[in-house]
Protein backbone atom coordinates (compact mmCIF):
# COMPACT_ATOMS: atom_id res chain seq x y z
CA UNK A 1 0.00 0.00 0.00
CA UNK A 2 1.09 3.51 -0.74
CA UNK A 3 1.59 5.93 2.08
CA UNK A 4 -0.70 8.97 2.07
CA UNK A 5 2.16 11.36 1.19
CA UNK A 6 3.27 9.14 -1.72
CA UNK A 7 -0.35 8.92 -2.87
CA UNK A 8 -0.58 12.73 -2.79
CA UNK A 9 2.60 13.03 -4.89
CA UNK A 10 1.22 10.58 -7.46
CA UNK A 11 -2.14 12.38 -7.52
CA UNK A 12 -0.48 15.77 -8.03
CA UNK A 13 1.78 14.31 -10.74
CA UNK A 14 -1.17 12.80 -12.59
CA UNK A 15 -3.14 16.06 -12.36
CA UNK A 16 -0.17 18.03 -13.72
CA UNK A 17 0.32 15.56 -16.59
CA UNK A 18 -3.36 15.77 -17.45
CA UNK A 19 -3.24 19.58 -17.40
CA UNK A 20 -0.13 19.60 -19.61
CA UNK A 21 -1.75 17.16 -22.05
CA UNK A 22 -4.90 19.31 -22.25
CA UNK A 23 -2.83 22.48 -22.80
CA UNK A 24 -0.92 20.82 -25.64
CA UNK A 25 -4.14 19.64 -27.30
CA UNK A 26 -5.65 23.14 -27.00
CA UNK A 27 -2.55 24.75 -28.54
CA UNK A 28 -2.59 22.25 -31.41
CA UNK A 29 -6.32 22.83 -31.98
CA UNK A 30 -5.80 26.62 -31.90
CA UNK A 31 -3.02 26.42 -34.49
CA UNK A 32 -5.16 24.18 -36.73
CA UNK A 33 -8.11 26.58 -36.42
CA UNK A 34 -5.86 29.57 -37.21
CA UNK A 35 -4.55 27.82 -40.31
CA UNK A 36 -8.08 26.85 -41.40
CA UNK A 37 -9.32 30.43 -40.98
CA UNK A 38 -6.40 31.87 -42.98
CA UNK A 39 -7.21 29.39 -45.75
CA UNK A 40 -10.95 30.20 -45.65
CA UNK A 41 -10.28 33.93 -45.75
CA UNK A 42 -7.94 33.52 -48.72
CA UNK A 43 -10.44 31.32 -50.59
CA UNK A 44 -13.18 33.86 -49.88
CA UNK A 45 -11.04 36.67 -51.33
CA UNK A 46 -10.46 34.55 -54.45
CA UNK A 47 -14.23 33.97 -54.80
CA UNK A 48 -14.77 37.73 -54.71
CA UNK A 49 -12.01 38.24 -57.29
CA UNK A 50 -13.73 35.65 -59.50
CA UNK A 51 -17.03 37.54 -59.01
CA UNK A 52 -18.71 34.37 -57.70
CA UNK A 53 -21.67 35.61 -55.65
CA UNK A 54 -22.82 32.22 -54.35
CA UNK A 55 -19.31 31.12 -53.32
CA UNK A 56 -18.87 34.52 -51.64
CA UNK A 57 -22.11 33.99 -49.72
CA UNK A 58 -21.09 30.49 -48.61
CA UNK A 59 -18.69 31.93 -46.02
CA UNK A 60 -21.46 33.70 -44.08
CA UNK A 61 -23.58 32.22 -41.31
CA UNK A 62 -27.32 32.41 -41.98
CA UNK A 63 -27.74 35.16 -39.37
CA UNK A 64 -24.57 37.09 -40.29
CA UNK A 65 -24.38 40.84 -40.26
CA UNK A 66 -22.34 43.13 -42.48
CA UNK A 67 -21.44 46.69 -41.57
CA UNK A 68 -20.47 48.71 -44.63
CA UNK A 69 -19.67 52.42 -44.70
CA UNK A 70 -22.56 54.85 -45.11
CA UNK A 71 -25.42 52.34 -45.06
CA UNK A 72 -27.40 50.66 -42.24
CA UNK A 73 -26.23 47.27 -40.97
CA UNK A 74 -27.21 44.37 -43.22
CA UNK A 75 -28.58 41.31 -41.43
CA UNK A 76 -29.14 37.91 -42.98
CA UNK A 77 -28.00 36.41 -46.23
CA UNK A 78 -30.69 37.94 -48.46
CA UNK A 79 -29.69 41.56 -47.83
CA UNK A 80 -25.98 40.68 -47.84
CA UNK A 81 -26.35 38.82 -51.15
CA UNK A 82 -28.05 41.86 -52.73
CA UNK A 83 -25.08 44.10 -51.90
CA UNK A 84 -22.45 41.57 -53.01
CA UNK A 85 -24.32 40.90 -56.26
CA UNK A 86 -24.46 44.63 -56.98
CA UNK A 87 -20.77 45.08 -56.17
CA UNK A 88 -19.49 42.05 -58.08
CA UNK A 89 -21.57 42.84 -61.15
CA UNK A 90 -20.49 46.50 -61.22
CA UNK A 91 -18.47 47.52 -64.29
CA UNK A 92 -14.75 47.45 -63.67
CA UNK A 93 -14.96 45.70 -60.30
CA UNK A 94 -11.79 43.90 -59.20
CA UNK A 95 -10.32 43.27 -55.81
CA UNK A 96 -9.67 41.15 -52.81
CA UNK A 97 -7.99 41.12 -49.43
CA UNK A 98 -5.17 39.63 -47.37
CA UNK A 99 -5.36 38.51 -43.77
CA UNK A 100 -2.68 39.90 -41.48
CA UNK A 101 -3.87 38.57 -38.12
CA UNK A 102 -5.98 35.63 -36.95
CA UNK A 103 -6.97 35.22 -33.30
CA UNK A 104 -8.86 32.15 -32.10
CA UNK A 105 -10.50 31.72 -28.71
CA UNK A 106 -12.51 28.52 -28.45
CA UNK A 107 -15.41 28.62 -30.91
CA UNK A 108 -14.93 32.31 -31.76
CA UNK A 109 -12.27 33.98 -33.85
CA UNK A 110 -11.49 37.15 -35.69
CA UNK A 111 -9.49 37.85 -38.81
CA UNK A 112 -8.11 41.28 -39.68
CA UNK A 113 -6.30 42.46 -42.76
CA UNK A 114 -6.19 44.88 -45.65
CA UNK A 115 -8.25 45.08 -48.82
CA UNK A 116 -8.06 46.76 -52.19
CA UNK A 117 -10.97 47.09 -54.60
CA UNK A 118 -11.34 48.92 -57.89
CA UNK A 119 -14.61 50.10 -59.37
CA UNK A 120 -15.56 52.36 -62.24
CA UNK A 121 -17.09 55.70 -61.28
CA UNK A 122 -20.06 57.31 -63.07
CA UNK A 123 -17.74 58.90 -65.66
CA UNK A 124 -16.14 55.53 -66.50
CA UNK A 125 -12.89 56.30 -64.67
CA UNK A 126 -11.44 53.52 -62.47
CA UNK A 127 -11.22 54.35 -58.77
CA UNK A 128 -9.37 52.27 -56.22
CA UNK A 129 -10.17 52.00 -52.54
CA UNK A 130 -7.76 50.57 -49.96
CA UNK A 131 -8.52 49.90 -46.34
CA UNK A 132 -8.78 47.40 -43.52
CA UNK A 133 -11.32 44.84 -42.40
CA UNK A 134 -12.35 42.67 -39.49
CA UNK A 135 -14.36 39.48 -39.76
CA UNK A 136 -15.72 37.64 -36.75
CA UNK A 137 -16.05 33.89 -37.21
CA UNK A 138 -17.92 31.27 -35.20
CA UNK A 139 -17.33 27.54 -35.26
CA UNK A 140 -20.53 25.76 -36.25
CA UNK A 141 -21.92 22.55 -34.73
CA UNK A 142 -20.46 20.57 -37.66
CA UNK A 143 -16.97 21.96 -36.94
CA UNK A 144 -16.92 24.37 -39.90
CA UNK A 145 -16.26 28.09 -39.50
CA UNK A 146 -18.73 30.75 -40.71
CA UNK A 147 -18.43 34.52 -40.69
CA UNK A 148 -20.98 36.04 -38.31
CA UNK A 149 -19.92 39.70 -38.59
CA UNK A 150 -18.06 41.46 -41.40
CA UNK A 151 -16.92 45.09 -41.37
CA UNK A 152 -14.46 47.20 -43.33
CA UNK A 153 -13.34 50.81 -43.50
CA UNK A 154 -11.45 52.77 -46.10
CA UNK A 155 -8.04 54.32 -45.58
CA UNK A 156 -8.88 57.04 -48.11
CA UNK A 157 -9.61 60.47 -46.74
CA UNK A 158 -13.15 61.75 -47.00
CA UNK A 159 -13.96 64.43 -49.55
CA UNK A 160 -14.16 67.83 -47.90
CA UNK A 161 -17.62 68.68 -46.60
CA UNK A 162 -19.17 71.66 -48.30
CA UNK A 163 -22.26 73.51 -47.15
CA UNK A 164 -24.79 74.67 -49.66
Amino acid sequence: MLSSSLREVWTITLVLLLALSTACQTATSGAADESALRKLDNEWSKAVGAKDVEKTMSYYADDALVMLPNIPTLTGKDSIRTVWKSLLEAPGFAGGWNATKVEVSGDLAYVTGSYEITETDDSGKPMTDKGKYIKNWKKQSDGSWKCVADMFSSDLSLAPFSEK
